[in-house]
């Protein structure tokens, strides 16, 4: 009975590897990390994304009411800012990657997070207040709404990462936790985003733009008390203070480049590379690869796991190019989508309307119950099938989201068609602040579909691009996937440019026309759609000869 104590009281008291507490000393098990610290993480991005769509969600009416842009000009400034704050933690990554640490960026980006929202809500109150311009008014709103981007860009990649940090991917249990983690990190992250998007919009459309940013700000304060009082729980990765991951990686690329120059007349490398266009085995692309970087006289040597680190990198870049489609298809939720029920039906009952961006709640919803779904009824049936422990791989799981996406276009198509139509038989093409007799209702199942693509793209690019880079690397691979939103947003912002360019030329009414009634949605939907096409077959090549790392093999089973 002793013995079983001692041993019961060896196993509480284990540590785990790698880490430590918030005082440095080697992180106990039973009392550090797993779930009762990612309850913590989970909350304080519930609050960070309530308070991000919270502005995100309506930023297209404000610019076109308030500030009185027009359509096109508004979606594109939407589009920007979405891009550049889906980009930025790129730069926050490498910051905390790098130096600070994830701990350390998340508390200094809140910081400039609620800097940023405090400023918003002053923007919103200037008119009030004051007798400055309209031009002051736009240029403190837009510097503020840069600093919230630059708050969300440290914010985002490393609270992710810190949560997932959290469970030991060698302990089998915290291994199979940690999959879950990803799936009720999303869960919870749009339930608290659902939950207050409506209310807000509500307030910012009927009531208040002042308090409608001021609330979002509040938030994130409460936010930033959470993530402190989680501290004494959390677990510290133990840096390597002599080399950044990045200096090292960047080491192998520059070494590559310059022994490929200086080996490209060289037999033996021309014989490596006929080799490879015959075979697609690892194991020769690695010899080519270390033999490209340490065969060269003068060249510092690379080690294995540099190179390897190096090679991780690299598979991922076919990935992530291929999925920059549905980041395009994705900014639509915010943008169009949203100008759609604008000018439709909205009347619940007399005297009130439902405001058009509150209906990113039904893709809030959707995300929410789906997501409850996957993990307790979709996983478990394809587990028994594949006899993988995630059910399908990483990749599986966001082309099936990918797929999806292509249905929801062509379905937002599809109901903006027959929008148009009921706008001309009821003679209100002329009228642009006409409201079409037609239920926003009908946008409810691309809200629908497009939200159940969220479940198995953004959740599987989430793990996908934790999971796929070095350790070190975490934060930066978070980011990855923040920027394929980024840019598939910045990539919308340049189509519908050059669309109203040549659309809108010799006088003609463009796809984008302030008035609504006049535009046509519907075309650029179905341009989205075959874009879409193009880009699953693309991803479909590339995920059939994309090799896991062996961080992988685990959790795939």
């Amino acid at each position: 009975m002793a013995e079983s104590n001692e041993v019961l009281l060896e196993a509480q008291l284990a540590v785990v590897d790698g880490v430590v507490d918030y005082r440095g000393q080697p992180a106990v098990r039973s009392k550090t990390g797993y779930w009762r610290s990612a309850w913590f993480i989970i909350g304080v991005e519930m609050a960070e994304r309530a308070s991000y769509y919270g502005i995100q969600g309506n930023l297209i009416s404000y610019l076109t009411g308030p500030l009185k842009q027009s359509t096109a000009k508004a979606a594109e400034n939407v589009n920007i800012w979405a891009g550049t704050a889906s980009l930025l933690p790129l730069f926050g990554a490498f910051i905390a990657d790098s130096f600070l640490g994830r701990y350390r960026t998340i508390m200094l980006a809140s910081l400039i997070y609620i800097l940023g929202l405090g400023l918003l809500t002053l923007s919103a109150m200037l008119p009030s207040l004051t007798s400055c311009s309209t031009q002051s008014q736009v240029i403190l709103f837009f510097i503020s709404l840069y600093l919230v981007a630059i708050g969300q860009g440290g914010h985002k990649p490393c609270v992710q990462a810190f949560g997932a940090d959290q469970f030991d991917e060698k302990y089998p249990k915290e291994h199979k936790a940690r999959s879950s983690f990803f799936n009720w990190w999303y869960f919870t992250m749009v339930a608290g985003a659902a939950a207050t998007l409506s209310i807000l919009t509500y307030i910012q459309d009927n009531y208040s733009w002042v308090l409608g940013f001021g609330i979002p700000c509040v938030i994130m304060i409460i936010a930033l008390i959470v993530f402190l009082l989680g501290t004494m729980t959390y677990r510290f990765n133990i840096k390597d203070k002599d080399k950044s991951p990045f200096l090292r990686i960047g080491r192998v690329f520059v070494a590559a480049a310059r022994n490929w120059q200086n080996s490209l007349s060289t037999t033996d490398i021309e014989e490596e590379c006929d080799g490879l266009l015959r075979s697609r085995q690892s194991s020769k692309q690695f010899n080519f690869l270390n033999k490209a970087l340490v065969t060269p006289k003068g060249s510092k040597e690379c080690s294995i796991s540099e190179v390897e680190e190096a090679k991780a990198v690299l598979r991922l870049i076919p990935i992530w190019a291929t999925t920059l489609v549905y980041g395009i298809v994705f900014a639509q939720v915010f943008t169009f989508f949203t100008k759609q029920g604008s000018s439709m039906e909205r009347t619940i009952f007399p005297g009130f309307d439902i405001p058009p961006a509150s209906l990113q709640t039904i893709n809030g919803v959707a995300i929410v119950v789906f997501s409850a779904i996957y993990d307790r009824i979709f996983v478990p049936l394809a587990r028994a099938i594949t006899g993988k422990t995630s059910g399908i791989t990483m990749l599986q799981r966001i082309g099936t989201g990918i797929f999806l996406s292509i249905f929801t276009v062509v379905l937002a198509a599809f109901v903006e068609n027959k929008r148009l139509k009921v706008a001309q038989e009821h003679g209100l093409v002329d009228d642009p602040n006409a409201t079409v007799p037609m239920s926003i209702g009908w946008l409810i199942p691309q809200y629908v579909l497009f939200g159940v693509s969220e479940v198995f793209t953004m959740v599987g690019l989430q793990e996908f691009f934790y999971d796929q880079v070095p350790n070190e690397l975490r934060s930066m691979g978070l980011a990855l996937y923040l920027s394929i939103i980024g840019v598939g947003s910045f990539l919308s912002g340049f189509l519908i440019s050059l669309i109203e360019h040549f659309t809108g030329k010799d006088g003609h009414e463009s796809w984008f026309c302030d008035n609504i009634n006049k535009a046509h949605l519907d075309y650029f939907y179905w341009l989205l759609a075959g874009l879409s096409v193009l880009g699953f077959t693309l991803f479909v090549y590339f995920a059939k000869s994309y090799i896991y790392n062996h961080k992988s093999v685990i959790t795939q089973g």
